[in-house]
């Protein structure tokens, strides 16, 4: 995966934006100092670079009835069906992410449920039919924080002289 450099005036932007996908434009172009069109360009530039992958509203899972949170290590008793477990885990609306891993795991999975119940039958009915060899749960009581990867932060001389070659 091609790692990309960025100027100071990209990392302002990102950070920005990374703080709040709502914030106008035209917001972003006034605290940058820069044109809105070049912010516009800007954020153009970093979705076609992949950097930017898009915005999303966050749903709280518990707020709409889904109050466990866990994290399952699987190992499959075949790895060759890597692909149709991925598949099939894919489409269950419980998991919230699918991980690769080294380690002691074939794959690692955060699911969301609605109890404790429903837990057991998502493991029990949902993973144990795709082949595991043996799966280990972790129930999180509650996130200590969240976020994103931070932008490196700027020098103080460096967030003076925002750049604008390269639009």
């Amino acid at each position: 995966m091609a790692h990309h450099d960025l100027d100071s005036l990209d990392k302002k932007i990102l950070r920005l934006i990374a703080e709040d996908a709502r914030v106008p434009f035209l917001e972003v172009a006034r605290i940058c100092n820069v044109s809105g069109a070049a912010i516009h360009q800007r954020i153009q530039k970093l979705y076609h670079l992949g950097i930017i992958r898009g915005s999303k509203f966050i749903i709280d899972p518990e707020k709409i009835g889904y109050e466990t949170c866990a994290y399952i290590g699987i190992n499959l008793k075949n790895p060759e069906a890597f692909g149709g477990v991925i598949e099939a885990i894919e489409q269950m609306p419980e998991v919230v992410e699918c991980h690769y891993t080294t380690g002691d795991y074939d794959m690692f999975i955060k699911i969301y449920a609605k109890n404790n119940h429903h837990l057991l039958n998502f493991i029990h009915d949902k993973l144990q039919p795709l082949g595991l060899a043996r799966s280990e749960t972790i129930i999180s009581f509650n996130a200590a924080f969240e976020r994103q990867i931070p932008i490196a932060d700027f020098d103080d001389d460096e967030e003076e002289e925002v750049q604008t070659e390269g639009l």
